[in-house]
């Protein structure tokens, strides 16, 4: 009985941790590539500087897993990245004294977001495609009129930007608290019960509510979780810019999305890594970082960061573990023939 459960096992393990190995093939194709093409993008400047803004990506990415695990999307990352970034500036009124002030400020009006996104998602159950873009109109406009209250470019408090300005173990902090963040996930996720609960209700909410497990409680949470994540993102974006404006996250909409994907998670929900999603993001801003060392024009980079988004569609994790499944059904037959 045993012996029959252990390749079972063994099989399952391998099937599920296939999903996830696009990104890291990814990563050492984008090493060789940029080795050969561009070795500037790999010196130990251009990796310090890419290693911070891979974080901010990250952190957001890991944000919209959340989501995506309990089969949503959310469109309004970039006006909650930038809500939180002009908060910092606004509150933080460029007084280290106020710094704590302003990022609690941006967590809590960050809150407010993903509480929104969660009633009309989570309990009025309305499309959340649409909701999400509508709540991030909504939240977009709100920034620019709070923005237009104070000085255009005004600076975020010099403790702060000077903070994410400075090196641990030769990186700014601001990876760390990726780093930092990405491991909380993994174990909430793999030893919590609220974590299982987020992977079961993506999985299969109905049968999520018959084993008694409040759906709609859960999905309120996951969006106000992932708004936090979306807050932490534009805090410490607007202090490595220093003078973010209005429109500072407007360039993570799809970002974020892209990291997911290639990480490997389920499109209908469940199955999702902390780890690969934060590597994807890591390998997208490294790509980026390689396509401006390269010199090629802005229209060429656009153009390339498509192609590799629809290649990360095309090996998704959900289709990995369909041709893997197919394989083994394949093979099941084959072995069942040559036995005794």
């Amino acid at each position: 009985m045993s012996a029959q459960r252990a390749p079972s096992s063994a099989v399952t393990s391998f099937v599920v941790a296939s999903r996830y190995l696009p990104v890291y093939i990814a990563l050492l194709l984008l090493v060789i590539v940029a080795s050969i093409w561009a070795p500037a993008t790999l010196s130990g400047v251009a990796l310090r500087a890419i290693a911070p803004y891979g974080a901010v990506l990250g952190i957001a990415a890991l944000g919209q897993m959340l989501v995506i695990m309990t089969g949503g999307i959310d469109l309004s990352v970039p006006g909650t990245m930038s809500l939180a970034a002009v908060i910092t500036v606004g509150v933080g009124d460029g007084s280290n004294e106020h710094i704590w002030v302003a990022v609690a400020t941006a967590l809590v009006a960050a809150t407010v977001v993903g509480l929104a996104n969660g009633i009309l998602i989570g309990g009025l159950k309305l499309n959340a495609l649409i909701v999400t873009l509508a709540v991030g109109l909504v939240v977009v406009g709100v920034v620019n009129r709070y923005g237009s209250t104070f000085p255009v470019q005004s600076p975020v408090p010099t403790g702060l930007s000077d903070w994410v300005s400075t090196r641990i173990l030769g990186v700014s902090p601001v990876f760390w608290i990726g780093v930092g963040l990405t491991l909380v996930l993994i174990v909430a996720l793999r030893y919590t019960a609220v974590g299982r609960r987020f992977q079961a209700v993506g999985a299969n909410p109905v049968a999520s509510h018959v084993a008694g497990l409040r759906v709609s409680l859960t999905q309120i949470l996951v969006y106000v979780v992932s708004a936090v994540f979306y807050a932490i993102a534009g805090v410490t974006l607007a202090g490595l810019l220093r003078t973010p404006g209005v429109a500072v996250g407007t360039t993570y909409l799809l970002g974020p999305i892209a990291a997911v994907v290639i990480g490997g998670a389920s499109l209908t929900g469940g199955l999702a890594s902390p780890t690969s999603t934060f590597a994807a993001a890591i390998f997208l801003t490294g790509l980026n970082q390689m396509l401006r060392t390269m010199g090629l024009p802005t229209a060429l980079q656009f153009v390339v960061f498509g192609l590799v988004i629809i290649g990360g569609m095309l090996v998704s994790g959900d289709r990995i573990i369909r041709g893997v499944e197919q394989v083994l059904r394949e093979r099941k037959p084959e072995a069942m023939g040559h036995g005794p």
